[in-house]
């Protein structure tokens, strides 16, 4: 009976540069590493930027607590907003309303003047205030009624709507009585050449009330100095 012949081992060879494999998983490595560092670059990529801390009316004076920075990555052409990376442009006025955690565009900050508002403060009832909050956008309805009767003056009694639109700075506690008998001290923006009329319907005790307008938003309730 003639022997099987013996299996001869097979060496094993080094892999060559022109090993098809080789050359894939080289490729694969590179593929990964780009991926990796364009994903990295696209994470860093941001910018800090300003918010508005609380919601803001046009006539807020900054301070150093109205903005906070937060990183972000805007798209192309979405400039014009405030850099972080600069101090807070204390004493500036904002311009237009913001609502809370929006991006500061650089063009809603003005120098004093630029904003012709002062505040001024109204009472009305408090049931009728009842849901109003700083931000808050109202119209301005003033009632009077001290005309005496056969003094020919009863055509200036009655209700009128003073101002349009004015922002609500601050909603301050009742004072005093229950139900509609309680009083709010309600704080206005309001526009320089209307600030006599709106003082001298405080003085005459008229009967104030202020209606929310549609849209016009709600804010923090928080108030500045």
């Amino acid at each position: 009976m003639s022997e099987l012949a013996a299996p001869t081992a097979k060496r094993l060879e080094k892999p060559s540069w022109r090993d098809s494999r080789l050359i894939v998983g080289v490729i694969l490595v590179l593929a990964s590493a780009a991926l990796g560092a364009r994903l990295v670059a696209t994470a860093d990529n941001r910018t800090p930027y300003y918010v508005a801390v609380e919601n803001l009316v046009a006539g807020d004076r900054v301070t150093a607590s109205t903005f906070r920075p937060v990183e972000v990555a805007l798209a192309d052409g979405m400039g014009g907003y405030l850099r972080a990376d600069a101090p807070i442009p204390q004493g500036k006025l904002i311009t237009r309303d913001l609502q809370a955690g929006e991006l500061v565009p650089s063009s809603a900050l003005g120098e004093p003047g630029e904003v012709d508002v002062q505040r001024v403060t109204v009472r009305t009832d408090a049931v009728a205030t009842a849901g109003l909050d700083r931000g808050q956008r109202v119209d301005v309805y003033v009632t009077t009624d001290d005309a005496t009767p056969g003094s020919g003056d009863e055509a200036s009694a009655g209700t009128t709507r003073l101002l349009d639109g004015v922002a609500v700075v601050g909603v301050h506690a009742s004072e005093g009585g229950f139900g509609a008998a309680a009083r709010t001290s309600v704080q206005l923006y309001v526009p320089a050449a209307e600030v006599q009329a709106v003082v001298e319907a405080v003085d005459h005790d008229a009967k104030i009330t202020l209606v929310p307008v549609s849209g016009g938003g709600v804010a923090s309730g928080a108030d500045d100095a």
